[in-house]
This record gives C-alpha cells, sequence and structure tokens, in this order.
C-alpha cells in the first residue's frame, strides 16, 4: 500500500477518536477506511478483469483429460459464437458478493498487520511478506465460497440457472463442504502469492522512487502502477499451477461434462 507524505500523518489532522474509542490508523487512514478502499478496490480490479477471468477458468477447468487443450484465441472465439459477450460476465454477481467483503478484510488486515510486523522499520520485507500472508489467511476465508459459485457459473453449459440456483443446489447435493473444497489449495497459492507480489511490492516502489526522489511525489501513480505490475507477474508466475488445481477442485463434480466441444 502506499506511504502516504508526512502531511497525511501529522495527528492534528486526524479527528480525535471518541474517550473509550480504541482506534487503528496507519498511513493516514483509520481501519474502516482501509476496509472501504480495498472494498471497491476489490470489485473495482475483479469486474475490470472478469472476462479475462472467464477465459482462464474454462481454459484451466477443460484441460485434459476432459479434452484437447485449447488455447485463448479458441476459447474467446467459443464464448462469443455460442453465448455471446454476455458470456465472458456470467457469475458476476457472485463475484461481486464475494470480492467487496473479501478485500475489505484482505486490505484492512495486511495494513493493521504490517503497522505491528514493521516495528518501526516500514520498509522490512519480512514483514510485508508476512503481512500478506496473515491477510490471504483471512480473506481466502471469506471469498471462497462465491469464488466457487462464480467458477461454476463461468463453466461453459453450466447447469445452473443463476446464482440462487447455484448456491441452492450445491447445499442441497454437496452440503457446505463443497464451497470450502479449495480453501486449503486456495491458501497454498494465494501465501506465497501474496508473499512474492508484496515483498517485491514494497521494494520495487522503494526502488523506483529513489531513482528519482525530487520527483517521487509527481510521480505516485507511475511507481505503484509500475511497482504493482512487476509484483504481479513475478507472484502469477509461481503460483499459476496450484490456480489450475483450485478450479479442478471447485468444478470437481462436473468440470468433465462441461468441457469445452472438440468443435471448437
Amino acid at each position: 500500500m502506499a506511504d502516504a507524505s508526512p502531511k497525511f500523518r501529522t495527528p492534528d489532522l486526524l479527528p480525535a477518536a471518541p474517550a473509550g474509542e480504541l482506534r487503528v490508523s496507519h498511513d493516514g487512514l483509520d481501519f474502516w477506511q482501509f476496509m472501504v478502499a480495498g472494498s471497491v478496490a476489490g470489485i473495482v480490479e475483479h469486474t475490470a478483469m472478469f472476462p479475462v477471468d472467464t477465459l482462464k477458468t474454462r481454459m484451466q477447468a477443460g484441460s485434459p483429460p476432459c479434452q484437447p487443450r485449447v488455447g485463448l484465441r479458441q476459447v474467446f472465439r467459443s464464448v462469443l459464437r455460442h453465448e455471446g459477450p454476455l458470456g465472458l460476465y456470467r457469475g458476476l454477481a457472485a463475484m461481486g458478493l464475494g470480492a467487496g467483503p473479501a478485500h475489505a478484510v484482505y486490505f484492512s488486515v495486511y495494513e493493521v498487520s504490517k503497522e505491528l510486523l514493521s516495528q518501526g522499520n516500514p520498509n522490512n520485507p519480512v514483514a510485508h511478506a508476512s503481512s500478506g500472508v496473515v491477510a490471504t489467511v483471512a480473506s481466502d476465508a471469506v471469498f471462497t465460497p462465491m469464488d466457487t459459485v462464480k467458477q461454476r457459473l463461468q463453466l461453459k453449459s453450466s447447469p445452473y440457472k443463476g446464482l440462487a440456483d447455484c448456491v441452492g443446489r450445491v447445499l442441497r447435493e454437496e452440503g457446505i463442504r463443497a464451497f470450502y473444497a479449495s480453501y486449503r489449495t486456495t491458501v497454498l497459492m494465494n501465501a506465497p502469492f501474496t508473499a512474492v507480489h508484496f515483498a517485491t511490492y514494497e521494494a520495487a516502489k522503494r526502488g523506483l522512487t529513489e531513482v528519482s526522489p525530487d520527483s517521487a511525489n509527481d510521480e505516485q501513480l507511475v511507481v505503484h502502477a509500475t511497482a504493482g505490475a512487476a509484483a504481479g507477474a513475478l507472484a502469477a508466475v509461481v503460483t499459476t499451477p496450484l490456480d489450475v488445481v483450485k478450479t479442478q477442485l471447485q468444478c470437481q463434480e462436473f468440470c468433465w461434462s462441461a468441457c469445452l466441444p472438440r468443435s471448437i
């Protein structure tokens, strides 16, 4: 997360907490502000990338032995031809219901953990990585059930009519444990992802800022975007294999029957 400039850290700029109320503040923001900011960021991020996520899910769930491996272009053409552009957004409601609360937990827990673990050393990469892991364990517990629903709705020939139908049928036919079938794999995937991501992000951000310290404040957006892109790319390379396993676990009840047709 971005470190606020000194003026925003000045206690006088923050309203005093009522007597007897515990207030958690870091980088000039309160705990509830991290939750709101994280929730909005998560929904915007997942909504913007949802079509790509749909293609990724279909490629992962439709891999051998179900069908011969297909490429991104083939999957994309198949969705447009058989379902139209809206097919890329099937399961969006489930994503919204899960991503908002999960990212609120994620960013708030990360910032609080980062503050506690840094112990006066804001450039401690171990604290950044550890905070990311703690945040992942907490947020994945919130997001995994809706992520399972989202994945099943995204598949071609999904047997569910929509969000409510999917939740109801999974509960009746497979039980509540089905929503968490991939939780351990998700944590095993996201823990190293966030550890690598945040450690790389903080280091890249610091390095980019040191290149041109005089203009750091004027280039904050470029610095954060570049650092975030580098961190995300490296973390994705490390964790993609487990992401495939996660998709297979979430859709294991019918993924073989929902594979892409050979005529693609």
